[in-house]
């Protein structure tokens, strides 16, 4: 036993930079004790122990913060009524208190994050408002936004802004803020989550196996990416018909004139405008080129690009995209520029023209699936102008099959919908007895037209 303890102690110290020259004996012994409880999940017999040694030592060592979460947790979990309370009270102290004597290892951000959303999911037993957990989550984004990253959380910050400009607490203006605060936010994180995703996709895609720590990260950058993905969608219903054009366009008339050399409210104002279809508005005009004479960007030359759509000019707005992705220097907005573009030469029927720019932001983010299933959703609407014959026309939905299959090995968001769409586009395609009849399996149909790809006909 007393080689286990020792064993046991040594293991914590190392793992939670424990220095001798602030042990003592008794503190030790303290440690090992709940530490043993803890790692065999009795937390019952280790929370005395714990609470011993946090109150006569709180600097003594880190496993005092990490196993007392877990203490806590459970405590939390089997109590109810005022004792609850008194452990999720006991809960955020404990966390301030890590912050305290062990800043370095407890970023702002993160755990001021964790303590508001604790507050939110036990509001009702805490009698907490809406405005007070604004506020907290509010000061945990001001004091340290570059940890303030977990999904949840983000979505209830914005979510609490919505609830509080329904109740009449917050006007307009600010909820638009908020809302492009956070959006941004979290484009910053899914574009380091994708940047770290892409590195190993074209390892993979380049025949080399993943090791089982690569493979362990990909899962961990693809649960992140998913979890963003879920969240964007939510913050844009939470936001809904509020930021309609109704709204938008009363309230940015209203305050240009203050703002007209404010670069940052004149690029959120167009965005606004333009995502929300209000581009016809002589505002939208007015936003674009104030933005791009006093800050000319890659957003300014795409908006300039919108308007000159608007005027039924395309070459001349093919240019300000262009000149757009000519100014875009971050590869992964690039991408969105690329992808953008290509969504609106696709709906202009320019599915040539399309696929180049999708192809173009796949090199950029291989991570991201969705050009795959545009590119595919266009040879599906080619297959019957592509072909020489029925054979070769339906042979076409092989190739958009194939092209869809791959938005789902790439995109970890669009797994089930890509196998989807490539199971409908293969039942289009030509069936076994249609391949066999003809005699035509293994062979390689050249398709013509604006896709100029071949597909090889399936083996039976």
């Amino acid at each position: 036993m007393k080689t286990k303890i020792t064993l046991l102690i040594a293991v914590v110290c190392l793992a939670f930079n424990f220095g001798a020259a602030q042990s003592n004996e008794e503190d030790m012994n303290t440690l090992s004790i709940f530490v043993e409880y803890a790692k065999a999940k009795n937390y019952d017999a280790a929370y005395q122990p714990w609470m011993e040694l946090r109150q006569r030592n709180p600097r003594f060592n880190r496993a005092i913060y990490v196993y007392g979460e877990d203490i806590l947790e459970d405590k939390i979990e089997k109590s109810q009524g005022s004792e609850k309370v008194t452990y999720l009270n006991d809960l955020v102290k404990l966390w301030e208190e890590r912050g305290t004597y062990f800043a370095n290892k407890t970023p702002k951000g993160e755990y001021m994050a964790k303590a508001c959303q604790l507050m939110y999911d036990n509001r009702s037993a805490l009698k907490k408002t809406d405005a007070q957990l604004y506020q907290c989550f509010d000061e945990a984004y001001k004091a340290d936004k570059s940890t303030f990253t977990n999904p949840k959380s983000l979505y209830t910050y914005f979510s609490l802004m919505v609830d509080l400009y329904d109740a009449g607490q917050q006007p307009a203006q600010a909820l638009f803020d908020k809302y492009d605060d956070v959006f941004e936010k979290i484009e910053d994180e899914v574009s380091n989550y994708s940047d770290n995703l892409n590195k190993l996709v074209a390892k993979e895609d380049g025949g080399t196996a993943l090791t089982r720590k690569e493979k362990s990260y990909k899962k961990y950058y693809e649960s992140y990416l998913s979890a963003y993905d879920q969240i964007s969608g939510s913050i844009d219903s939470k936001l809904g018909e509020r930021a309609n054009c109704a709204t938008l366009i009363p309230l940015y008339n209203k305050d240009f004139d203050q703002n007209n050399q404010n670069a940052v409210w004149l690029q959120r104002a167009a965005g606004r405008m333009s995502a929300k279809e209000c581009t016809d508005d002589p505002l939208f005009f007015k936003l674009v080129n104030a933005y791009h004479n006093l800050s000319p960007s890659a957003n300014s030359a795409y908006y300039l690009g919108i308007l000159k759509d608007k005027e039924g000019n395309s070459s001349e707005a093919l240019k300000f995209y262009e000149q757009a992705l000519g100014l875009e220097t971050d590869n992964f907005k690039k991408s969105k520029l690329y992808e953008r573009i290509g969504d609106k030469l696709k709906n202009k029927g320019s599915y040539g023209k399309a696929r180049n720019y999708y192809s173009q932001a796949l090199n950029l983010n291989p991570s991201n699936g969705r050009p795959h299933l545009k590119i595919a959703a266009m040879y599906n609407s080619s297959a019957n102008n592509c072909g020489t014959d029925n054979f070769s026309k339906r042979a076409v939905f092989w190739l958009a099959a194939q092209e869809a299959a791959k938005a789902g090995r790439v995109d970890p968001n669009l797994k089930s919908a890509a196998a989807q769409t490539a199971t409908s586009y293969n039942a289009k395609a030509p069936q076994r007895s249609e391949i066999f009849s003809g005699g035509r399996a293994g062979e390689t149909i050249r398709v013509g037209c604006w896709i100029q790809r071949s597909v090889k006909v399936p083996n039976l």
